[in-house]
């Protein structure tokens, strides 16, 4: 009876260090999310640009109002504040300590993408992929 306790023990010591182990991705996958990354941020920039240019004669008309002065008047009021000012370098500095992290947790999702997915569903998602960009192209196109 104690053998096979220890015989389950040590398979589940087995599983549980064989999930702690994280695959590294390969440089194929890794440019290949990089460059849809750059396309899709592309796409907001462009996006957001077209949208400042359609919303840029409403805010000229919007800053004569009465409503508008009092409105800037109050932001800039808020943004000289030293409780804003300490808000926005603790916000900064989160995002830089972050940025490792965020950096290490990609690496690993792709990885076990690729260990796991990309065998069994890999084309599946490019197919998705390259339809959803036929549309994005139509309706938030990069240039």
């Amino acid at each position: 009876m104690n053998a096979k306790y220890t015989l389950a023990l040590i398979l589940a010591l087995q599983v549980s260090m064989s999930l702690c182990e994280v695959p590294t991705p390969s440089q194929e996958l890794v440019d290949k999310y990089t460059a849809m990354k750059t396309m899709f941020y592309k796409r907001l920039m462009n996006s957001y640009q077209k949208l400042q240019e359609a919303a840029a004669p409403l805010v000229e008309k919007f800053g004569e109002s009465e409503h508008g002065k009092e409105a800037k008047t109050y932001v800039e009021g808020v943004q000289t504040k030293p409780e804003f000012q300490a808000m926005a370098k603790i916000a900064s500095g989160f995002a830089e300590e972050v940025g490792p992290l965020v950096d290490k947790a990609r690496s690993s999702v792709l990885g076990a993408y690729e260990e796991h997915l990309r065998p069994a569903y890999g084309n599946y998602f490019n197919d998705i992929i390259e339809q959803i960009k036929v549309y994005l192209d139509m309706v938030m196109p990069a240039e």
